[in-house]
């Protein structure tokens, strides 16, 4: 379900507005000069003034790389690091050396020997790069700690601790984690943290940035005529049109039962003319696929099972890299129109796959990004750009600033609903350094594919295991809006089949699709309790599912859970 919150336009602040200016200027900075870990983390500081601690994050762990490269002659870009680092021998360098726990009696030779060990002799560049990492650790885990990511807060934490052990911050920091740790733990305010107990998974914004300029205007007379033309190959008897949707609220709006809630407007499929029962209703191909399986045999442009391997398959190997095969010359051709040249032959088989089953969401989240990723290397166009999510909407909610608390008692606020894990960091290693590839691209990508992306349970051993290990973003089925009475049921097996359902869900009533009707999809399982799917769609889109059905039967269970076993009205605990 596409229901985003009513677009509120953001009050004009002039600190904002200033900081926002400031933004730009360094990101254009850093479009000229990729390399320079100082820009990093001037950013870093204003992402955080600008109360966005998990791009704070993503600019301090780039920092921390470039500062790796810059001591480490070894390294790739130590060249390009180093020399980006000499501008400021001579000139200021205000987020490092005006840093005073960074930089107390540097300048009279009494600095602490944490800040200064194996720096005696060395060049201001060496220095200021281990300054950098310094103060990238304290963004990092502050930032960290900001968004309920404590697992890797602490980590980072002590890391730079290891660097410089007297730290003052870093040492506050840590104490900062410790004691929320302990809150969320329920531990004694003295009792010893295990940093594998921690949670790391928290929750940062999910909106359109003031920045980003790669959303369309997707209710214009040429984005539906786009749309339609692309939409009559796969489902001849649809159409996209604009489609008014119950806005998705949080589990403390009290709206159920009421005949007056929220809309408002998103694209959706509509039918053209009768579709009967059990017909056919879309039929799309798409090559953003994941699968998390290492050596899988499954075809790696479409995620379907590869055919027998035998001397009359139909299955085609790169002539590059032989271990990666497609199930026919089909997939294999698209495959290098559209994605595989930019990862061929490289290092990135292993990244995220067979992993621990808390994390399987996670790692088709990242492979679908690093997909997404390579199509736009190959294709030269922004991530955002790329047609398989161009037109997609991420549930987002206003841009307005949304203030945190730097205090041991701050949560993210409940305004925050994607779900986050600095897992993603692990992309930067195989990337190129541009502003293509900022945390905010990544997170606008995520917003659009949890909700709309599928997964599907592969064959292990001749069975399935009953993990989700493929998973693919199909842009017109997800245009088919949720609705846990849905009209239609689908499957994914090389090509994404809509069909229109025999049987309603709620009470039984015919199927199929009348002229003029919305088709209403499915994207969790209906016939869980109305408690789950809500659940789910708060993880997934962002709010409380507000379809009728859910209404209605939550407005059942309000009564159920009032009412005691003789009709007597009992307290609500």
């Amino acid at each position: 379900m596409e229901a985003p919150s009513p677009s509120v336009p953001d009050e004009k602040d002039p600190c904002r507005e200033h900081l926002l200016e400031r933004r730009q200027q360094l990101t254009d900075s850093l479009s000229a000069s990729p390399y320079d870990l100082i820009l990093y983390l001037e950013r870093a500081v204003v992402h955080s003034d600008l109360a966005y601690p998990d791009l704070a994050a993503g600019d301090a762990y780039r920092a921390l790389l470039l500062a790796d490269e810059v001591r480490d002659e070894s390294f790739e870009y130590h060249e390009q690091a180093l020399e980006a680092l000499k501008g400021y021998s001579t000139t200021p360098c205000p987020v490092v050396l005006d840093h005073g726990s960074l930089t107390e009696g540097i300048s009279d030779g009494t600095a602490g020997e944490d800040v200064m060990e194996g720096l005696e002799g060395v060049g201001p560049c060496q220095l200021l790069a281990r300054l950098g990492s310094v103060r990238a650790y304290q963004i990092l885990s502050l930032s960290l700690l900001l968004c309920g990511s404590l697992k890797s807060a602490l980590r980072f934490c002590e890391r730079g601790l290891n660097t410089a052990p007297n730290n003052r911050e870093l040492i506050e920091i840590k104490g900062y984690i410790e004691q929320v740790g302990r809150r969320r733990l329920r531990k004694e305010s003295d009792a010893p943290i295990d940093i594998n107990s921690l949670p790391d998974r928290g929750v940062v914004r999910r909106e359109v940035y003031p920045w980003n300029t790669h959303e369309p205007d997707r209710f214009s007379a040429e984005s539906l005529a786009h749309l339609n033309k692309q939409l009559s190959t796969m489902a001849p008897k649809c159409e996209v049109r604009v489609s008014k949707l119950p806005v998705l609220l949080d589990d403390e709006s009290n709206t159920d039962g009421h005949d007056v809630i929220p809309t408002c407007n998103q694209l959706g499929l509509f039918a053209k003319e009768d579709i009967a029962p059990g017909e056919t209703v879309l039929e799309e191909y798409s090559l953003l696929t994941a699968n998390n399986r290492h050596k899988e045999s499954t075809c790696d442009a479409c995620g379907t099972a590869l055919p027998p391997l035998d001397q009359h398959s139909k299955a085609v190997s790169c002539p590059e890299c032989y271990d990666t095969i497609f199930c026919d010359d089909f997939c294999f051709t698209k495959a290098q129109e559209q994605y595989h040249p930019a990862v061929c032959d490289t290092d990135v088989d292993s990244i995220a796959k067979d992993p621990d089953n808390k994390d399987i969401d996670q790692s088709l989240y990242l492979l679908l990004l690093a997909r997404l990723l390579a199509m736009s290397t190959h294709q030269e166009m922004h991530p955002l750009d790329v047609p398989s999510i161009k037109f997609i909407w991420g549930d987002f909610v206003p841009s307005e600033l949304k203030k945190i608390e730097r205090s041991l008692n701050a949560e993210p606020p409940p305004e925050w609903t994607r779900p986050f894990t600095y897992s993603i960091r692990w992309i930067y290693t195989f990337i190129p350094r541009s502003a293509s590839t900022d945390i905010w691209v990544f997170n606008t990508c995520y917003a659009k594919f949890r909700g709309t992306a599928s997964a599907r349970k592969s064959y292990q051993d001749g069975r399935r295991d009953g993990r989700p290990d493929v998973a693919a973003v199909h842009p017109f089925w997800c245009l088919a809006n949720h609705d846990c009475d849905p009209n239609v049921s689908w499957e994914w097996g090389g090509k994404m089949k809509l069909w229109a359902r025999d049987k309603r869900v709620v009470g039984g009533r015919e199927g199929g699709v009348k002229k003029g009707e919305e088709i209403l999809n499915h994207y969790c399982d209906v016939e869980l309790p109305v408690k789950e799917r809500r659940e789910w769609a708060r993880g997934s889109l962002g709010g409380w599912c507000m379809c009728s059905r859910c209404r209605e039967e939550a407005a059942g269970e309000e009564g159920r859970e009032v009412m005691g076993v003789d009709g007597v009205v009992a307290e609500k605990n």
